[in-house]
C-alpha cells in the first residue's frame, strides 16, 4: 500500500516531464497499462520504451495533476491533464483519470479513462 507521500513523489516526477523515469522508478517489473478498453501493455521495460517513443513524438508534453488525488489502500486515482505540443506548435489536450493498483510502493496495474475524441 503506497503512502500519500510516495504517490506525491510519483506525481512530482510525472509533472516535471520525466514520464519515462516515473515508470522506471515507480512501476513493478510486471506492471501493465491499459487505455480505456484496449489491450493491456505488460512489462515495465516495454512500458518505458513506449513512453519514450511517445515523448519523442512531441516537442513538449506538459502535465498537470488536478488535485486532489485519492489513495484507498492499494488503489490510487489521479486526474491528469496532458498537453501535447507538436513541432509546429499545435497543442492538443487530454483530460484523463488513471486508476492504479499498487503493490507496496510500486504501481502494478494502471488503467486510463478518457475520451479519445479529445486528441482530434
Amino acid at each position: 500500500m503506497p503512502s500519500r507521500e510516495t504517490v506525491q513523489k510519483f506525481i512530482d516526477v510525472v509533472v516535471s516531464g520525466r514520464h519515462d523515469e516515473a515508470i522506471e522508478l515507480f512501476y513493478t517489473e510486471d506492471a501493465s497499462m491499459q487505455e480505456n478498453l484496449g489491450e493491456p501493455r505488460c512489462g515495465r521495460d516495454g512500458l518505458v520504451a513506449r513512453e519514450r517513443a511517445t515523448m519523442g513524438a512531441f516537442k513538449e508534453i506538459r502535465t498537470t495533476c488536478v488535485a486532489p488525488f485519492f489513495v484507498d489502500g492499494d488503489h490510487v486515482a489521479i486526474n491528469w491533464i496532458f498537453e501535447f505540443v507538436e513541432a509546429n506548435g499545435k497543442t492538443r489536450s487530454i483530460n484523463e483519470v488513471a486508476l492504479q493498483e499498487w503493490k507496496g510502493d510500486k504501481v502494478w496495474r494502471e488503467r486510463f479513462y478518457y475520451d479519445p475524441a479529445q486528441m482530434k
